[in-house]
């Protein structure tokens, strides 16, 4: 089996590097990713991507890159489950391994 995903995408906001309740480092993103085709209307949609970051991973990026910045992300894909309501909900989401920073940093 293989659970493996690669996506390069823009930050939709600023990271905002969090703490749990036992003290682990947690940042969570949504990266923006057009797709590679054109739709009925000749535009190109977009994906809105969420991704978890922990500890060094989500500590560098929450630091280093903003809002706009273009990220490669490699991890794997990941689903919770959860009651609301008497209702289950699902939430599909991208637990990163690795983080490459791909905006390249202006000099002045």
């Amino acid at each position: 089996m293989l659970n493996q995903i690669v996506i390069v995408g823009r930050l939709v906001k600023d990271p905002e590097l969090k703490e749990t309740d036992s003290g682990k480092k947690v940042t969570n993103i949504t990266l923006a990713v057009p797709r590679s085709y054109k739709n009925i209307n000749g535009e190109y949609d977009t994906d809105f991507i969420d991704c978890t970051l922990w500890t060094g991973v989500a500590e560098s990026t929450s630091e280093y890159c903003k809002k706009g910045d273009l990220l490669g992300v490699k991890g794997r894909v990941q689903t919770r489950v959860y009651e609301k309501e008497d209702e289950k909900k699902y939430i599909t989401e991208v637990i990163a391994e690795k983080v490459t920073f791909l905006t390249s940093k202006k000099t002045k």
